[in-house]
């Protein structure tokens, strides 16, 4: 058993993306040590805040370690040959929000995680969902280019779009989680643009959800909290001490930093343990602790980190020959660009308030776990997956 496992690691060492691999463990040290400062502040000493979340991200660490390998030694193609049952799973798993499992939210109502005995973080059913959603929809596309031999057509638009504004509809109805909802939403436009789906039903959808979304704020159909967080967008003044407060506050510990920034664990906001200072620090403004710490600088080092990691994963699906194998790829670059748009957006206050965390950043179990798993996923197509040889180019 023992001859089996250094097998198995010796293989994983030689054909995993240990580049893919390298970088996500350089984006996690660095956002436990982001972690660590804004905890600090929870206590006297500074010490027992910081060893209960930077512990619980590190657990999550080594554990999003073990779904990489994992992951990498799994063949999608194989789990994909019963489909029906990963669909299945997602349909299970988001309905588990509705049982004493369900973890609710205090200030949205969101219901949006789930808590089992004995795991030190909550779950949420939507970060597991963007990677078998993801899975899902690269088998659709595959069996559409298959079987019509044409995705530019109305049909294939209206089965891709459905599968996934039926999956948001059924997610945001039993959880009220719209930030998330919309991740499946970026996920779907990237892999169909990909695939070569042709612009014109791009601009049929772009139309309808404008169309609809204006109907629904003329008849008040969206929740007034969510229509605030719009508000605040356009006018940073209005109610600025309720809905546009974390984002002020976001806004102004990012901007304090300059260059340079104040010093870590020395920022006046990071640091603060009034109420009215800077919330969420560890998770949504993740990136205002950074840039007022850590100044501009930091700032660049996190974005630069998190684009080397979409980059290498687009690497992947460009040097694939197999189409399946690119839209999956495509489908977790989209993830990440989705999560570190929105994240960053939000601490510079151009985005709404959507509760969309910083991919390997932020603090989060569940996240982080399968943000790993997801790259595990992406290093096992480029260890199974030959390449297309191009002229003058190595093969990396």
């Amino acid at each position: 058993m023992w001859n089996r496992l250094k097998a198995t690691l010796a293989d994983f060492i030689q054909q995993a993306d240990l580049v893919l691999l390298g970088l996500c463990c350089a984006a996690t040290l660095f956002g436990m040590a982001l972690i660590a400062s804004a905890t600090r502040y929870m206590d006297t000493n500074g010490i027992s805040g910081m060893i209960r979340y930077v512990g619980v991200q590190g657990v999550a660490m080594v554990l999003g370690l073990g779904a990489y390998i994992l992951m990498s030694m799994i063949d999608v193609e194989i789990v994909l040959k019963k489909w029906k049952w990963v669909l299945a799973f997602n349909i299970v798993l988001i309905a588990l929000l509705l049982t004493p499992l369900g973890v609710g939210e205090d200030t949205t109502g969101n219901q949006a995680w789930l808590k089992f005995p004995g795991i030190p973080f909550q779950i949420g059913p939507a970060e597991i969902v963007k990677i078998t959603f993801t899975l899902l929809l690269a088998k659709q596309l595959e069996w559409l280019r298959v079987e019509k031999r044409d995705l530019r057509s109305f049909s294939s638009a209206v089965m891709v779009a459905g599968h996934t504004l039926a999956l948001m509809g059924y997610y945001v109805v039993i959880s009220g989680d719209m930030g998330n909802a919309l991740t499946f939403f970026f996920i779907f436009l990237c892999m169909a643009f990909a695939a070569g789906f042709a612009l014109r039903w791009f601009a049929l959808l772009f139309v309808g959800c404008g169309a609809g979304f204006a109907a629904a704020w003329a008849l008040e159909l969206i929740p007034s909290y969510m229509m605030k967080r719009f508000q605040v967008l356009f006018d940073h003044s209005y109610d600025a001490l309720n809905t546009g407060w974390q984002q002020t506050r976001g806004l102004l510990t990012l901007g304090s930093g300059g260059l340079l920034g104040q010093g870590y664990m020395q920022g006046t906001q990071t640091q603060s343990t009034d109420p009215g200072s800077l919330p969420n620090r560890w998770t949504d403004f993740i990136f205002s602790v950074c840039g007022e710490e850590l100044g501009l600088v930091g700032c660049l080092a996190v974005i630069a980190l998190l684009s080397a990691i979409i980059v290498r994963v687009l690497l992947v699906a460009r040097r694939t020959q197999e189409p399946l194998h690119c839209s999956i790829c495509v489908g977790m670059a989209a993830m990440l660009i989705y999560q570190t748009i929105i994240n960053v957006g939000m601490c510079l206050f151009v985005m709404p308030t959507i509760g969309v965390t910083l991919p390997f950043f932020s603090y989060g179990g569940s996240s982080l776990l399968t943000l790993y798993a997801a790259m595990g996923v992406v290093s096992g197509i480029k260890k199974r997956s030959p390449v297309i040889r191009r002229p003058g180019r190595p093969l990396g």
